[in-house]
């Protein structure tokens, strides 16, 4: 089954290099060994692991920028 309302696509497509070095930097903070391409050997644990750093990150990204 397709899904034609992908919520996966950038806003700004040209973000994507800085994503996935935003990405790496998440994975290697929370020591997940994440390789450029397909990464469908990782437990759901470490993908949740990295995704819950970035948002983390973003997070107080933010917070930063309201003081």
């Amino acid at each position: 089954m397709s899904n034609s309302n992908n919520s996966n696509k950038l806003v700004v497509p040209n973000a994507r290099e800085a994503m996935n070095k935003f990405k790496m930097e998440a994975a290697n903070e929370v020591g997940v060994n994440l390789k450029q391409g397909y990464n469908g050997d990782l437990t759901s644990k470490q993908a949740g692991s990295v995704g819950g750093q970035m948002v983390k990150k973003m997070i107080q990204a933010y917070e930063n920028g309201l003081t």
